[in-house]
């Protein structure tokens, strides 16, 4: 029985060839034959960049889905080729941050070997698509998106027409009530249901972006059925590589056509193109499905019966059960079979590591944690931590514990330090300013667990450029690095929410110094705390009071220049 894609031997040849051919392009790199301009597009084909310090090698985790094989692999790559460490990021990927060009080759190889690969990750393609976390097991699901995900994903996989786009192009895929992939913040977002005479549907956002211009997605059709998302799909992709601009890279999103051109006439000529493709062959078949969702079959549950929050803090010790119950609220998610959960681990500790990494002999650990507790399979989550599945009720203190003695039990999902960051100025040579002692400072700060869960539910995004993969807009608050006069400065911005409400944050004024981040972050939560209603989050206090009695709160600070970007 399998729970996740399993390669055949069409995917396994075109991933060996491709490290063949990527291997000879390195060596002639090497050697000087292959100039660095020459190689740069051949290098991004295969996720290789080249950062501040060192080359960064992204790893594709299709629609966020590893095996323990596959984690274990991730581990090895770590301790051998890189620093002992990965960076999970905010599309569902891993990072490897410190690569030696001569080396990659051989990563690639070690990828292959357990179904993984980093194309198209980089490159102005359709890049990783990203669904939720918790796909079919989730208990407000209305469709289970792995197989379309998987369709799309080998439709776009070295796709020749659209291997040149004007920009990158990303793809969300929910199907569940709750919205857990920031859908109206993608080039396309895709929304799987149902129609009233349950055929799987869908519908179509376009035009979603974040970067120097946040744009929000806009709805351009309703019910799709599923087989014609390949050429519905084409038809945006056509008018797009047709009318996207190649001339300024800052204007190429197609956030910025449709803009330009007005979601209407957009629309109308994704239409006309469709029109012709509908009488092509370019459309899923029964065939097609079958053939993908046979792998997503559920596991073996056992037949098993829920367990009572009492029963669980029950079978602790009084010593644990503040802690316990603190992470049976923030971590542990309800499932659709009765006697289990998922749980998620937190990739956000205190200390040396960033937002998102995970060091070698964790993912060894977890690798060993998803085999004993999750039938071997793990999830990415948008939020850069880990998702256990599938977890049996009765097993969550043994898990608890274990995931404690690791590190990776803090019960600070969806609170104050649970920060989304980019890597920033550390490694990325884009970046205006360092993100990550930003987190670190903020993480501190609020170091107090009695006092993040007062504050409750906050998210906070952190970007060290104007490109955000940070992801700050959406975040209720976002921190933004900007560069004035060579000095690392950051903007501020509140009001953005990710989910059914997806909003974009605003920027309450001029930037703040590094060093006093913390302290306006903590005087807008003292803020909150002292305004909200009873059970009211950030984001509804925030939409209540508006912007400008947390902008006072903000430069309420004593000794600030009044020199200001």
């Amino acid at each position: 029985m399998e729970f996740m894609y399993k390669y055949d031997h069409i995917d396994q040849t075109l991933i060996q060839e491709r490290v063949a051919q990527f291997r000879d392009q390195v060596a002639r790199r090497v050697q000087g034959s292959l100039l660095e301009d020459e190689f740069k597009p051949l290098r991004l084909q295969n996720g290789l960049y080249l950062q501040r310090h060192a080359y960064m090698l992204r790893v594709a985790i299709p629609y966020g889905m590893l095996h323990s094989s596959q984690l274990r692999t991730l581990a090895n790559i770590a301790l051998q080729y890189d620093r002992g460490y990965g960076h999970f990021t905010t599309r569902q990927n891993i990072q490897f941050n410190w690569v030696e060009l001569d080396r990659v080759p051989d990563i690639l190889s070690e990828l292959a070997k357990v179904e993984m690969h980093a194309v198209q990750t980089s490159g102005n393609c359709i890049r990783n698509i990203t669904s939720d976390p918790f796909a079919g097991v989730a208990s407000d699901e209305i469709v289970d998106t792995r197989p379309i995900c998987e369709l799309l994903r080998q439709w776009s996989t070295l796709h020749p027409e659209f291997a040149y786009l004007p920009r990158k192009f990303k793809i969300a895929i929910n199907g569940a009530k709750k919205d857990r992939t920031v859908l109206l913040c993608h080039d396309v977002g895709i929304e799987l249901k149902k129609n009233p005479d349950s055929q799987l549907v869908a519908d179509i956002f376009v035009g979603g972006g974040m970067g120097r211009t946040p744009i929000l997605a806009e709805h351009i059709r309703s019910e799709l059925d599923w087989q014609s998302l390949p050429s519905y799909l084409t038809a945006i992709l056509r008018v797009y590589n047709r009318y996207g601009r190649r001339d300024n890279i800052y204007k190429a999103r197609i956030k910025i056509l449709v803009k330009s051109l007005g979601v209407a006439e957009f629309a109308r000529q994704v239409e006309e193109e469709w029109e012709q493709l509908k009488k092509s062959k370019l459309h899923f078949t029964l065939e097609d499905w079958e053939r993908v969702a046979k792998h997503f079959s559920k596991p073996a549950y056992k037949n098993a019966s829920a367990v009572s929050r009492q029963e669980l803090l029950a079978a602790v010790t009084n010593s644990e059960r503040v802690a316990f119950g603190r992470w049976l609220e923030r971590n542990v998610q309800d499932h659709q079979i009765a006697g289990y959960c998922s749980v998620t681990l937190s990739l956000k500790p205190h200390g040396a590591h960033a937002p998102g990494d995970v060091t070698s002999s964790q993912m060894q650990a977890i690798a060993d944690l998803a085999d004993r507790y999750s039938f071997g399979e793990l999830r990415v989550t948008h939020e850069q931590n880990l998702v256990l599945a599938d977890v049996e009720m009765s097993d969550l203190v043994g898990l608890w514990r274990r995931a404690n003695e690791l590190g990776l039990a803090l019960s600070n999902i969806g609170l104050v330090t649970d920060i989304i960051a980019c890597p920033g100025g550390d490694f990325c040579s884009l970046a205006n300013a360092k993100s990550l002692p930003i987190a670190k400072a903020i993480q501190e700060r609020f170091d107090d667990m009695d006092y993040l869960h007062e504050i409750g539910d906050v998210s906070i995004n952190i970007s060290g450029c104007i490109n955000s993969c940070g992801h700050h807009h959406v975040g209720n608050i976002g921190i933004l690095g900007v560069d004035k006069d060579g000095e690392e400065w950051f903007q501020v911005t509140l009001g953005g929410s990710q989910g059914n409400q997806t909003a974009i944050g605003k920027v309450i004024g001029r930037a703040f110094l590094a060093q006093e981040i913390p302290e306006v972050i903590e005087r807008i939560l003292t803020l909150y705390i002292q305004e909200r209603y009873e059970g009211e989050h950030f984001f509804q206090t925030y939409l209540r009071l508006g912007i400008e009695p947390f902008k006072d709160a903000a430069y309420e600070l004593h000794a600030l220049s009044k020199d200001r970007v």
